[in-house]
């Protein structure tokens, strides 16, 4: 499995496709960061999206069972460009979150071939960073 790493200024992007199409478009509104990533010929049953340790998002494409790619073998392929059908048909994409969402409200939900992950900022405030300390004349 090839993992490739790609530096944002406050985030890592991994990725291993195995050959998939599952292309991601990750944008971040006011509320929530917004991940859409293309999953034609899969069903919600063949994608597990999973947060991991570490704010990770995981997400993962199950291609074809081993009964269907036999069922497929028996086709003469003239083209094959659509997957899970043309190659491995497996994808795992993984993005590592800065720390203000809301890993516990998280929501994925899939529809012709694009599956939507949601992600709630969290938009309480913070205390300060900053931290007055006592000065005394001994320790």
């Amino acid at each position: 499995m090839a993992d490739g790493i790609f530096w944002h200024p406050f985030r890592r992007f991994r990725e291993w496709s195995g050959g998939s199409t599952a292309l991601i478009d990750w944008m971040e509104s006011p509320n929530a960061h917004i991940f859409k990533v293309n999953v034609p010929g899969y069903n919600k049953e063949d994608i597990k999206v999973q947060i991991e340790e570490g704010n990770v998002l995981s997400i993962k494409g199950e291609g074809l069972k081993k009964e269907e790619k036999e069922k497929k073998e028996d086709l003469v392929w003239h083209v094959a460009e659509r997957e899970p059908f043309s190659g491995k048909g497996e994808f795992h994409r993984r993005i590592e979150f800065p720390e203000n969402v809301r890993t516990d409200q998280v929501k994925a939900y899939v529809e012709n071939g694009l599956l939507t992950v949601v992600v709630p900022k969290d938009t309480s405030p913070k205390s300060s960073k900053v931290r007055n300390i006592n000065i005394t004349s001994k320790l």
